[in-house]
């Protein structure tokens, strides 16, 4: 095995993506994927894409001190019991369930890192005696259901049993996961000694945080970087042609000036009436509008629902930071966001964005592969993170990760075990601690390297969470984003601070409920 040193060199040069262990949604090639949030209009998504682990771990073994050549590392170290013997999983066949793995075959290796990675399997598979795949057994629609079958019936929605099978599934959010969480189908994380969620690998999404109750059980983890989401695409030929500078944006993101006010005086110069018709030509936004709220909050330290310091949850929609950055998020929808062209679909604004209507499109990391590839896109673009709004001092964009949960049905005895095997499996391979791995698959995606080595970065190692998410009874789409700035049914148009207090009993009555968890 190489030296850390070689190895980062090596990896900083692959040419094409990296499959790395445990991907959260999609191929590595740009495939469908949507937002995984509650502000999407219709459950008409598909799944998003995921990065590749990056983590420390706890027990684990490092390579040889580094000398600038190739060397042969240390032995791996052997975990033992209190009684120094071996750990052994006693031959177990486990599967991880997901909906976009394929048929559980481990790709040939590209590359030093595949190799390596594969080795590092082959030690922890004979060394603990089990094997371990991530497989494709539900369809992306039938996620929900089939847990729900499996921990309730003892079999899925595909015959597999309960009592013959091994299962760790991967689990999309959702109303259907509150659901499930709040009847208890998911072991409880925090009663096995096997996982220490101290570690890096688990902090990097904070996943079990989100899912961790006000009682302390923890529902679901992820032992993996967290996947890059939310960020503003910018067309760099209209920005041009309106007299700015595209590369000064990334100027201003390393500088900590791009801000709400910066956001707005660009927005100011770029949207134009070409022909003096009274009709604007060039919008300065077009996206889905609740995607920009959501994001408007995060950017200014808000939150809609959050947790105070015994672990409780909280309603923070009535609070100062995150009122002003909804009112100010209307203002600039109503001021330089495209209007929703007549009978389109919910999405018009990829399209629309594709065929250069607008310069700016608030939208997540996925898309750049999806939605923007060359296919579909001739204008280059970049992305950066969202402007920082003034109770800010850091770019903020909040987690939206897959979910890794062992079924409740299962004894202590094999729920220990499938999470001593997740671990190990989502450890990272000796040697590529310190290497952003995540990152190689986004290259081919983004038409700069500024987009991934700067504005995913940022976004990924400065994230929060939205605990709204875990809030049963309440639907952030439609209580308020979907409504701010248009009329009701009396045609009044309500601020967000209207709209709020309208919920402040509704919502206060789910937060009691669910803290009584």
């Amino acid at each position: 095995m190489k030296s850390k040193i070689v190895k980062k060199v090596l990896a900083a040069s692959l040419a094409t993506a990296m499959t790395v262990s445990m991907a959260g949604c999609g191929n590595n090639d740009g495939a469908s994927s949507a937002p995984a949030d509650s502000s999407a209009p219709a459950d008409s998504s598909a799944p998003a894409e995921s990065t590749p682990a990056e983590s420390t771990p706890a027990e684990e073994s490092t390579p040889a001190e580094e000398s600038g050549s190739e060397e042969e590392p240390s032995q791996y170290e052997v975990l033992k019991d209190a009684d120094g013997n071996v750990y052994d999983l006693g031959g177990m066949e486990i599967t991880i369930v997901d909906w976009f793995s394929g048929d559980g075959t481990r790709a040939e290796p590209q590359n030093d890192y595949d190799e390596d990675r594969l080795d590092y399997l082959d030690f922890i598979e004979s060394t603990y005696n089990f094997t371990i795949k991530e497989m494709t057994i539900p369809g992306w629609g039938d996620v929900p259901q089939n847990f729900s079958e499996y921990v309730n019936n003892g079999t899925d929605l595909y015959g597999n049993n309960a009592a013959d099978t091994n299962f760790i599934f991967c689990l999309r959010g959702g109303s259907e996961f509150v659901s499930a969480m709040n009847s208890n189908l998911m072991y409880d994380l925090s009663t096995l000694d096997c996982l220490d969620f101290s570690e890096d690998k688990w902090q990097s999404s904070k996943l079990h945080e989100l899912l961790k109750a006000p009682s302390g059980a923890i529902y679901g983890m992820r032992g993996q970087t967290a996947e890059p989401r939310d960020g503003i695409y910018f067309n760099k030929r209209l920005m041009e042609d309106a007299g700015v500078d595209p590369e000064q944006i990334y100027e201003w993101q390393r500088n900590g000036e791009w801000t709400w006010d910066k956001f707005e005086e660009v927005c100011a110069q770029v949207q134009q009436d070409k022909d003096n018709d009274g009709t604007v030509d060039v919008y300065a936004m077009v996206q889905q509008g609740s995607e920009f709220l959501r994001m408007a909050v995060a950017s200014n330290n808000g939150h809609f629902i959050n947790k105070d310091s015994s672990g409780k949850y909280v309603n923070e929609l009535e609070s100062d930071a995150t009122l002003e950055a909804l009112n100010w998020a209307v203002d600039m929808r109503a001021n330089y966001e495209m209007p929703q062209p007549a009978d389109s679909e919910w999405n018009y604004f990829i399209a629309e964005y594709q065929n250069a209507s607008a310069v700016f499109l608030a939208g997540q990391a996925y898309q750049a592969g999806q939605d923007f590839s060359r296919d579909n896109m001739d204008d280059d673009f970049g992305f950066v993170c969202f402007p920082m709004g003034p109770r800010a001092d850091a770019y903020v964009s909040w987690f939206q990760d897959n979910i890794y949960a062992i079924p409740a049905n299962y004894d202590a005895d094999k729920a220990w075990k499938l999470a001593f095997a997740y671990n190990l499996y989502t450890d990272p391979v000796p040697g590529y601690e310190d290497v952003e791995t995540w990152k190689n698959q986004y290259y081919t995606n983004f038409r700069d390297t500024e987009s991934v080595d700067e504005t995913l970065d940022y976004i990924v190692k400065n994230g929060t969470l939205d605990y709204v998410f875990v809030i049963a009874g309440i639907d952030l789409g439609s209580d308020i984003l979907w409504s701010l700035g248009s009329a009701d049914e009396e045609g009044v148009v309500k601020t967000p601070a209207q709209k709020a207090e309208e919920l402040s009993n509704q919502w206060g009555t789910r937060v009691d409920e669910a803290n009584a968890h």
